[in-house]
Formats: structure tokens, C-alpha cells, sequence
């Protein structure tokens, strides 16, 4: 079976009847009781697991070559029996101990369970393919779609003890020994007693083409038996199909390996098949995946890109790209790397580290081509993983300019359409030196903001940045083509020498005197809460909006970095920004120039700082207080 049906630990001694854990009792109630399009996952899925069997057993066959026995040719075998309605897929790999059934069948281990789960709740009510299987490590479970009893029998190599593990999938299980002649002399035979609707799978035709169209390529030779006493015959010959010249490949052959290897029925959005030779001699076969995966922001997942040497397997969540390529898909197969050393020795090998640089700069380019040669396909691709690569620009310095170029954005200017930087710096208008951006945590609230108003009469275009990893890259990336980023929320605005769009004869009109008494009382008025009060050139048609300080940091940012506690220090006090031109600004000052009612003019510069924060994405500092303002203000209002 493969990695997920490996564990560790001594045979069973007796018979031992156990209950499934929770998150397999809820999955396997789920597919049973729901209906999916497409059942045929099951026969990829234990083919699969069987390939990664026989890999494991040629890895550690290298260190002890007598696991093999008289037995070393590496194989699987599929039996059926359509008078009984039973399928048989067994395979010569390294097998399971007892525990290791327990561990392996009775439990989901890889990350991500909960969430998979209640997303195939959800497929279930929505009809949802099964496409959701074998993307967690839970394919085995997809056997009680077509199967109302699943029996394994497992003998691990280099073994004297057999076991089997018996399940109908309503809730429990069971793991006895087994007399050794009743298991494969070593590796894992799973037997299906099917279901009445599902007796076509015990039929050679339907079998034979779903073994073509989805697991024809594993590296592994696959023979039939079209019943239990007929002669075996080969329907896949184990070539590896990275080893065949591309030119030979059809495209469908590629996707039919693609969905072998990621455990997806979606078609890859870009295939790289790539035959480096002279210093490292390597075959590089990846996949961008045409949908993203449940689990790609999980802080614990690994990639999934396989490591071969000389098609022996050496691990199957190798450390082949960096972390914001976590959504490839592939294999590398080496020519060079030993054999005989240990999988966390190889992982420090200067060769994978040369292997690694390669393949990474190579993976780029290909997403550059991409680019280049099909924007609709790369939008689509960046729509998917474009959070996850712009983690390189504040993790990987020496590709930051190429993933610069490969980033795309929504601007305030582009209509709900993706957005080079090289698309940005052509459209930059009379004087302006900088690539402006304001990150938040919602498009939508950002397309909003009021700091974007006076960069809109100007008709310059502003970055939305909306994922979480903006605000850490922009502080750290130098700029893009000579042109720093600067965040339209921090410090001023240096707008006026930009002309205005519309009337680019025309200069913002001079902040009068009694504004600007009112300013300064502003800021005598509000004193520790803010660490300045100024006229805006940022704001046309709102009165008021908070800015961080010139050599501050960004808002955003210290709200991150504020909730997850990393923050040292207390928060930095803000800059408050007053549109000297609102008539409600004006109308205040000449309240407050008249001297008439002060206590009606402090109130109202106070709940000026709360619309501020409010429109900030925060609460009023004193939210008592602002009702009550709030209060004698509308009272004053309506008389």
C-alpha cells in the first residue's frame, strides 16, 4: 500500500475487533450514503497505493536486499471473480504488520481530515464529484462506494506472521492473524466483495479500460486475471512514463499520469517535462494542477513532489521547490544522487540542493511562457496559487524580480481584471515616481476606501492587495523597474504635483483660516489619540480618513502583526487627515471661529476621529462615549 497505509510497530498476537475513529466513521458513512458521478476512483486509488508498496520495498531492498527473496521483479495483480461479485488487486510490495493495519485502516493521519470531511458533507447535498477523493490520503475508504465487505491480507517482507483486516465500513472493523498460506508470501492483497450495482467491476472489460484510462502509466507492470483460475495477462507494462520522449507523449497521457499522481480528476493547467543533462543528469516531470487543493494554506502541508533515483523511489514528499510551489505536482528522477544513503542524508546533498535551484528556476519560466503565450490560461493559474507565490517574494530574494514579474494584481483601474506590474509602470502618469498600493483583508471594502480619492481625480492607478502575505512582501521588495511601492495609508501624499484628470489646469484651493484654526484645534482637542491633525490631499469627497506616520509603519501590516501578538511595543498613534474642502469641515470651523457653542464643537471633531476609525475597518476607542456624542449631536441636529 503506499505511505499512507504505512505505520510502524509489533504483530497482533489474537483477533481484535475495533471501532473506526471518529473522522473515518463520518467519511465512510458519507460515501456510502451519498451518491457521486464517478465511483471508478476506487481501482485508481488501490493501484496506486500498491505502485507506492512495491516503490517502498525497492528503497529498502537497497539496504537489505534479502526482503526481496526468490521474488524480485515488482508487480501487481488484479483477480476477478464475476460469479462471487468479487475484485482482487494484490500487490509484491513491502506489506503490513498488524499494527500497521490498525494504524494504516483505522485512522486518517495526514492533515487537513476535518476540513475534507466536512467538504464532502457538503459535496454530498451539492453533487459534487468525487474528484474530493484521494486528495487527503483517504482514497482507500473510496472501496465501500462499490464494496459492502473489504478484506485485506497483508504480510510484511522479511515477515513470518500474515494478518488480515476485515471491515463492512458501517462503523467497525477487524485484524486476526491468518495462517501464512492464506496471505501473498509478502505485500498486500484487497479483496472486494462488491455490491449488486456494482458487479460490472468484476467484469475484465470494465476493468481493463478503467486500468488503461487511469493507472496505465505507474511504474509498476499490472497484469489481469480474468478469473481466479485463468492465466495472468499484462494490460500495463510499468514503463515510467517520464522515461519515454516527450515528443512520443500525447497530452491525454499526461493528464491520465497527472491524475494518477496528484489524486485529481481535473486536468493539469501547465505540464513541464523537462531531460536536464551535464552536470546533473535528471528528468523532471511536474504538473500545475488545474484547481487548488483544500489543504494549500495549511501551515503543516508539504509538497508533493516525488524523488527518484534511477526510478527508485526515494521519497514522496520530497523537498524539490521551494514553499511557494507547494501546489506542484510531479517527480524528479535523478541519475546522479546514491542510492545507498538515507532519506534525510540525500535531502542534504549538495546535488538535490543543485537539482532544486534547477528545477525551481525552470518551473518559473515555464509559468513565464505561460504567461506570455496564454494570459487567459495564467489567469486562471494565478487566480488558483497567486496567494502562494507571492510568499517567494518575502522568502526567496534571489527570484524576487521574476516573481515580480510574474505577479498580477486587481487595481482600482483594471475593472475586476488581473494586472501585470509591467502593465502598471506603462501606465504611469506626468510625475508620479511610485507604485502605489493599499492592502486590507477585503476587495471589496478596499474599492471603498477613502484614502483612494484624491489618486482617482488624478486617475492613478492603485494596487489592492487583499491577501495576507501583501502586507509582509511590499515592506521588504526594493520596487519594480526603478519605482518603489508606496501604501496610500501611509504617510503623505505628495499628490499635488500629479494633475487632476479631469481639470489638469487646476490647483487644490488654498486651505482657509479658519480651517485651518480648526485643524489646529483638532489636534489640541484630541491629543494623545492621534500624533497629528492635517489637511488631506488624499480625500475629495470624504471628510476625514487615519494614515499612518511618514516613517511609521503601514496600517495594515501593524494590524497584523497587532492580533497575532507579535507586535512590540504598543501601537503606533495615527495621523488624522482632514479634508479641508468637506462642507462639514467648513461648517465646523466657522462654529468653531464664531466661539458660539464649543462643547457642540469638540463633540463633533471627536466623533470626526471615530468615522475615521470606523471607516478604518476599526471601533471607536470609547464606544460609550460615542453614542453618547453621537447622540447630542443628531439631538442638536433636529433641533
Amino acid at each position: 500500500m503506499s505511505a499512507e497505509v504505512q505505520g510502524a510497530g509489533p504483530d497482533v498476537a489474537a483477533p481484535q475487533s475495533r471501532t473506526f475513529e471518529a473522522d473515518v466513521a463520518k467519511l465512510l458513512h458519507l460515501m456510502v450514503h451519498s451518491v457521486y458521478s464517478d465511483k471508478d476512483v476506487f481501482l485508481r486509488e488501490l493501484i496506486s497505493n500498491a505502485a507506492d508498496a512495491c516503490e517502498k520495498l525497492r528503497y529498502e531492498s537497497l539496504s537489505n536486499p534479502s526482503l526481496l527473496g526468490d521474488e524480485q521483479k515488482a508487480g501487481i495483480r488484479i483477480t476477478l471473480d464475476a460469479d462471487n461479485r468479487r475484485l482482487g488487486v494484490e500487490d509484491n510490495g513491502i506489506g503490513m504488520s498488524g499494527e500497521e493495519l490498525i494504524e494504516a485502516l483505522g485512522t486518517i493521519a495526514r492533515s487537513g481530515t476535518k476540513a475534507f470531511v466536512e467538504r464532502l458533507e457538503s459535496a454530498a447535498q451539492q453533487a459534487e464529484s468525487s474528484q474530493l477523493i484521494g486528495q487527503f490520503g483517504v482514497g482507500f475508504y473510496s472501496t465501500f462506494m462499490v464494496a459492502d465487505k473489504v478484506e485485506v491480507f497483508s504480510r510484511r517482507a522479511g515477515s513470518d506472521v500474515a494478518n488480515l483486516w476485515s471491515s463492512d465500513g458501517k462503523g467497525s472493523y477487524s485484524v486476526a492473524p491468518i495462517a501464512l498460506e492464506e496471505a501473498p508470501a509478502r505485500g498486500t492483497r484487497v479483496v472486494l466483495h462488491l455490491m449488486e450495482d456494482a458487479k460490472s467491476y468484476a467484469e475484465s472489460f470494465t476493468i481493463e479500460q478503467l486500468v488503461k484510462a487511469h493507472s496505465g502509466h505507474v511504474p509498476v507492470p499490472i497484469t489481469l486475471l480474468d478469473k481466479p483460475d485463468a492465466e495472468p495477462r499484462q494490460i500495463a507494462d510499468g514503463a515510467a512514463l517520464w522515461t519515454r520522449p516527450k515528443a512520443d507523449i500525447p497530452a491525454e497521457d499526461y493528464t491520465d499520469f497527472y491524475r494518477s499522481l496528484a489524486g485529481q480528476f481535473d486536468d493539469p493547467a501547465l505540464t513541464i517535462h523537462f531531460r536536464a543533462e551535464g552536470r546533473q543528469e535528471y528528468t523532471l516531470l511536474a504538473f500545475v494542477p488545474g484547481s487548488r487543493p483544500f489543504d494549500l494554506f495549511d501551515p503543516q502541508r508539504k509538497g508533493r513532489m516525488k524523488l527518484y533515483v534511477r526510478r527508485v523511489l526515494i521519497s514522496d514528499e520530497a523537498d524539490l521547490v521551494p514553499g511557494y510551489l507547494r501546489f506542484m505536482r510531479g517527480l524528479v528522477d535523478s541519475a546522479d544522487l546514491p542510492l545507498n544513503v538515507s532519506r534525510e542524508m540525500i535531502q542534504e546533498s549538495p546535488l538535490l540542493t543543485a537539482i532544486r535551484k534547477a528545477v525551481t528556476g525552470r518551473v518559473l519560466s515555464e509559468l513565464e511562457k505561460l504567461a506570455t503565450s496564454d494570459a487567459a490560461a495564467y489567469a486562471k493559474v494565478w487566480e488558483n496559487f497567486g496567494a502562494v507565490l507571492k510568499e517567494g517574494l518575502y522568502e526567496d530574494f534571489e527570484r524576487r524580480d521574476a516573481l515580480l514579474g510574474l505577479a498580477r494584481f486587481k487595481t482600482t483601474t483594471s475593472a475586476g481584471e488581473w494586472r501585470s506590474l509591467k502593465d502598471y509602470v506603462a501606465g504611469l502618469k506626468e510625475n508620479q515616481t511610485a507604485i502605489y498600493y493599499l492592502a486590507g483583508d477585503d476587495a471589496k471594502r478596499l474599492e471603498t476606501s477613502p484614502h483612494l480619492e484624491g489618486f482617482r481625480a488624478r486617475g492613478i492607478e492603485v494596487l489592492l492587495l487583499a491577501d495576507p502575505v501583501d502586507s509582509f512582501w511590499v515592506t521588504s521588495a526594493l520596487g519594480f523597474d526603478g519605482k518603489p511601492f508606496k501604501s496610500v495609508t501611509q504617510g503623505t501624499a505628495d499628490l499635488a504635483a500629479i494633475p487632476l484628470a479631469d481639470k489638469p489646469e487646476e490647483q487644490a484651493p488654498e486651505t482657509t483660516s479658519a480651517v485651518a484654526a480648526f485643524l489646529a484645534f483638532a489636534k489640541t482637542t484630541l491629543g494623545d489619540d492621534v500624533s497629528d491633525v492635517r489637511a488631506s490631499e488624499r480625500l475629495t469627497s470624504s471628510a476625514v480618513c487615519l494614515v499612518a506616520p511618514d516613517l511609521g509603519m503601514d496600517r495594515r501590516m501593524e494590524q497584523i502583526l497587532a492580533s497575532a501578538g507579535r507586535l512590540e511595543g504598543a501601537m503606533q498613534k495615527p495621523v488624522l487627515e482632514i479634508n479641508p474642502r468637506h462642507a462639514l469641515v467648513t461648517k465646523l470651523a466657522g462654529v468653531q471661529e464664531a466661539g458660539t457653542d464649543p462643547a457642540f464643537v469638540e463633540s463633533a471633531t471627536r466623533l470626526l476621529l471615530d468615522e475615521a476609525r470606523i471607516l478604518d475597518g476599526t471601533v471607536p476607542s470609547d464606544p460609550a462615549g460615542f453614542a453618547e456624542r453621537l447622540s447630542q449631536v443628531l439631538a442638536k441636529g433636529l433641533g
